[in-house]
């Protein structure tokens, strides 16, 4: 078990917290110590920058400014406030938890780790932000900064990416977080894993802390932390339809169980499923599959035909899509009782939950020239 003397400990903790004190972020999730704050912006912040977070929370906290207001919130209310930020999951499980704090606690938070840990969508990490910013109590909050500042004071060689990493580090920073501001303490690592001992082009040789980085001493940074590679993203490739019909756009609805679920955007069909069921077709048969695949799944009858437009590509954490333009024009108003979506003229656009890939197929169709065979 890597441990420090107390001595060194408290050294730490006053270098650290001194320098926090005079140079601590000001951001509007630390004007107070209320729980609810500190969650909204501790889960916008999970694959967000800070500089991107601060305006979503501002106007987050204006439409839901309390558990209350959450919890009864309509969740295409929801969705759009959280358009932009991706991983929308978050967003429904931060109003499943908000439930669950009216039903289970009338509104009111749990103080230990153990209990916000059973609130929906609150993992070891947000639950130790909660429990040390709001209610002062000793536990960790291990994230990736946190990871990165402990592997290299400490020279901690355990992968991070393994789930048993985070009990390990969880156990040394308990040794060294102080029992009268460990809210401080955590949010001191915060800052300081977002300024001096940041991923790429840290500055170590100013850092308040450097006397204590042993990684910096011994002139092994670049050594820590330790991380396995992560898996490439599985590559998808899809036909976007643009249907246009004479009050507007068919968008759809995305099924529940999928990826971006409930979100709106145009319809897709799945390329790989094609080629795979009919590998010799071309492009003009493949073109002809989707139309095919479209009317067996809305029976609603279409010609496609490809724009002259750059395929758009969009990256998610386990998959990077493709995705093909086509088009097709309904002269009539189309009866819609097999199609999970509705018309949608570019002026209701901005009513709709949409996701940053259908913006980018928005962009790239008003490009949009018609390929010719």
């Amino acid at each position: 078990m890597i441990k420090w003397s107390d001595e060194k400990t408290k050294a730490f903790q006053k270098a650290l917290l001194t320098w926090y004190d005079t140079n601590k972020r000001d951001l509007p999730w630390r004007k107070d110590h209320e729980p609810y704050h500190i969650w909204v912006s501790e889960i916008m912040l999970q694959q967000t920058q800070v500089n991107t977070v601060i305006p979503y929370y501002e106007r987050f906290m204006r439409l839901f400014p309390s558990v209350n207001a959450l919890a009864n919130a309509p969740e295409s209310q929801l969705l759009k406030a959280w358009e932009g930020l991706g991983y929308y999951s978050r967003v429904r499980n931060m109003q499943r938890a908000a439930q669950q704090l009216v039903q289970d606690y009338a509104g009111r938070w749990p103080h230990s780790k153990a209990e916000l840990q059973e609130l929906v969508g609150i993992g070891p990490y947000t639950a130790g932000a909660i429990a040390s910013i709001a209610f002062q109590q000793p536990e960790p909050a291990v994230d990736g900064n946190a990871f990165r500042v402990f592997s290299q004071l400490l020279e901690i060689d355990a992968d991070i990416t393994k789930p048993q990493t985070r009990a390990l580090f969880e156990k040394v920073i308990r040794q060294i977080i102080p029992i009268d501001r460990p809210g401080d303490f955590n949010q001191a690592i915060m800052d300081l894993g977002a300024s001096y001992m940041t991923p790429k082009n840290s500055d170590n040789a100013h850092s308040p802390v450097r006397a204590f980085n042993q990684a910096y001493l011994d002139d092994r940074l670049n050594e820590f932390p330790v991380r396995s590679k992560r898996q490439k993203p599985v590559d998808k490739h899809y036909f976007a339809l643009v249907i246009r019909t004479p009050a507007g756009f068919l968008f759809q609805q995305r099924a529940s169980n999928a990826l971006l679920a409930k979100l709106w955007m145009f319809p897709l069909i799945d390329i790989d499923s094609l080629q795979e069921a009919n590998p010799d077709l071309d492009e003009s048969g493949l073109l002809q599959m989707a139309g095919k695949q479209f009317f067996e799944d809305t029976e609603l009858q279409i010609e496609l035909q490809y724009l002259d437009v750059p395929a758009v590509s969009h990256t998610f954490t386990h998959q990077k899509w493709h995705l093909t333009l086509v088009s097709a024009d309904l002269k009539s108003k189309p009866d819609l009782s097999h199609f999970s979506g509705k018309v949608v003229s570019e002026d209701e656009f901005e009513q709709l939950a949409l996701p940053t890939v259908q913006k980018k197929l928005w962009a790239a169709f008003q490009t949009r020239q018609i390929k010719l065979f």
